[in-house]
């Protein structure tokens, strides 16, 4: 027979079970609070501020809160530290990834629910329009007539765009200064005013002021070209390795505290999911050249986890003094 105290605590597990129950089918009966642990301008700024219509559409009211510093782990802690309610929820990244991979944050993936990912990114070199170098060759002999003083911003540090700054700086077998920023929109601002020489950051926050002959791309970070600038090569094609170590990828996904409920969990999901292929965001992913799929959930966990040991791999060997500290 059951005693007592048996009885409140099973009866208290029930009250819990039914009031967790409830507030999950009442999801959203708020305004939920996006954190981008970025500037605002930058690339998952702009993706966020996309998705708010159309989740609107799908009675989701989403609060773009942007919470920049240290690589996006100022923001992400945020995320960490809320209640697993739903009601906070943040973007997580590669550049993220990448300082949780390697120590360098007491965040770790398991702090986090993974929910979808919204965007994979290709990087590209830029330097200003007007400036003096209009090819990689050039910007390469550059570097090589000047070790040690030639500036790339990258948006923090310890990060894909970090890496990739560095394998630049590789090819030309030289030392560089690597300027980090909070966000790419101030990396764009300071590339734009001739305030540092290059910068590695992605088209979709980018593609205006290149238009706009500001700033000019010089070369990609992947194996093929992209459609929206054809024109533009890949550095495999000038015989430059920017893969030595393995394959990296630069991408943005949603996550939210751990342990939110599942039932939460899926809404979220489903909602991010139906906005996320919309013609209207495909329409939108393919101006701005980034890829969209249908990565969530459980498949989305074990991504995480190949990204995270692969920026732990490649990270080792293009910083190794930083890696063993």
């Amino acid at each position: 027979m059951l005693d007592r105290r048996q009885l409140m605590l099973g009866t208290a597990a029930a009250v819990a079970a039914s009031a967790t129950s409830a507030s999950a089918q009442a999801y959203p009966n708020r305004e939920v609070t996006l954190i981008v642990p970025w500037n605002a301008g930058g690339s998952n700024d702009i993706m966020a501020r996309a998705l708010q219509p159309l989740l609107k559409e799908q009675g989701i009211s989403i609060i773009v809160e942007n919470v920049a510093g240290a690589t996006g782990t100022v923001g992400m802690r945020r995320v960490a530290a809320a209640a697993p309610d739903g009601y906070t929820i943040g973007m997580g990244t590669s550049s993220t990834l990448a300082v949780i991979a390697q120590g360098k944050t007491p965040l770790k993936n398991e702090d986090f629910t993974h929910l979808a990912r919204i965007s994979t990114d290709p990087l590209m070199l830029l330097v200003p329009a007007k400036g003096p170098h209009q090819t990689i060759e050039q910007f390469i002999a550059h570097m090589k007539q000047n070790p040690g003083k030639v500036s790339i911003g990258t948006p923090g540090t310890y990060n894909v765009n970090h890496i990739f700054a560095a394998m630049t700086a590789k090819a030309a077998g030289v030392e560089y200064t690597n300027v980090p920023y909070p966000g790419g929109a101030k990396v764009v601002g300071d590339l734009t005013g001739g305030h540092i020489q290059a910068g590695v950051l992605k088209p979709s926050e980018t593609i205006a002021q290149i238009q706009d002959n500001l700033i000019k791309p010089l070369g990609v970070f992947a194996n093929e070209r992209l459609a929206v600038f054809p024109d533009v090569p890949t550095f495999k094609e000038k015989g430059i390795d920017v893969f030595p170590y393995g394959p990296i990828v630069q991408m943005a996904y949603l996550a939210g505290p751990a342990n939110l409920p599942p039932e939460i969990r899926e809404r979220i999901i489903g909602a991010f999911r139906k906005a996320m292929l919309d013609q209207r965001f495909k329409t939108f992913s393919d101006q701005n050249s980034f890829l969209v799929d249908d990565l969530t959930g459980k498949a989305l966990d074990e991504e995480v986890g190949k990204v995270a040991k692969a920026l732990k791999a490649v990270a080792e060997q293009v910083f190794p003094k930083e890696a063993s500290n």
